[in-house]
């Protein structure tokens, strides 16, 4: 049987969601409580790997097992098995031919900026920080110069092992309330960094540091040094995952809000 799950977690504590040899993973983390579920070890997929520090609302997983166990199972027993840091919100007994990476056809991530004079006591390590006034009006404008299909070579880590650099944004939405600024993006896939890399140049220009074409010609140049800084992982959250509808897949996680 194949099943499906819809997981949220706090990345501040881990080096990110893939499973690693000597540090803590949300990946190891989940396996191991699943194993103990299912009385037999337990591997998962997921549908976008988190960076150290990233956050999900909506991260999609599915793993088989051959152990019959009511649905509560796979969630109140799982999450009695889990740091309190993760838990699994939502299950589907799905087709095999389902995958959680495969099979998704869009996925959404949030990028939260606090743009006032004072850090957060209380969100530093859930939003980004500037102490420098944002203007939504040209960050608006820079968006629209990435929208479609590109080479989004200037926009991904170095260390980025992608085949291939094109991705298609099929929404780069930003809205703000209060001091609080909300970078809405959606594509078909993302590269590694690539969100934050983004979030970076609109910070810049929001600050008035650079014109919005500027994130056009960061594009062009297809140069990761032609373009701003990473943005901090803590902003940013996974909270969508789009699917075919036959698969009958929750398609988003709750949106972190601060005002």
């Amino acid at each position: 049987m194949r099943i499906a799950l819809g997981i949220e977690y706090d990345g501040t504590r881990f080096s990110g969601w893939q499973r690693q040899s000597h540090r803590p993973s949300v990946q190891a983390a989940l396996e191991q409580a699943l194993s103990r579920v299912a009385d037999h070890a337990v591997s998962v997929n997921c549908a976008g790997r988190t960076d150290a520090g990233v956050h999900a609302t909506q991260q999609v997983v599915h793993f088989d097992t051959d152990s019959p166990r009511p649905p509560q199972a796979w969630i109140r027993g799982v999450n009695s098995n889990l740091p309190d840091v993760i838990r699994v919100i939502w299950m589907r007994a799905v087709a095999p031919e389902f995958h959680a990476r495969f099979a998704a056809t869009a996925r959404t991530y949030r990028y939260v900026i606090l743009s006032r004079p004072v850090q957060s006591a209380l969100q530093r390590r859930r939003v980004a920080w500037t102490w420098q006034r944002l203007e939504l009006a040209p960050m608006r404008a820079a968006a629209q110069y990435l929208l479609g299909e590109h080479d989004f070579s200037s926009y991904r880590a170095l260390a980025c092992q992608a085949r291939h650099p094109v991705r298609t944004l099929h929404r780069l939405d930003i809205t703000r309330c209060g001091d609080y600024f909300y970078v809405d993006v959606e594509a078909n896939a993302f590269l590694h960094h690539m969100v934050r890399n983004i979030a970076g140049v609109l910070l810049s220009i929001g600050t008035g540091a650079h014109p919005p074409r500027w994130s056009w010609e960061i594009l062009q140049a297809r140069d990761r040094t032609a373009g701003g800084i990473t943005a901090p992982a803590g902003g940013l959250y996974l909270v969508s995952v789009r699917y075919p509808e036959r698969f009958a897949i929750p398609e988003r996680g709750a949106l972190p809000v601060f005002a």
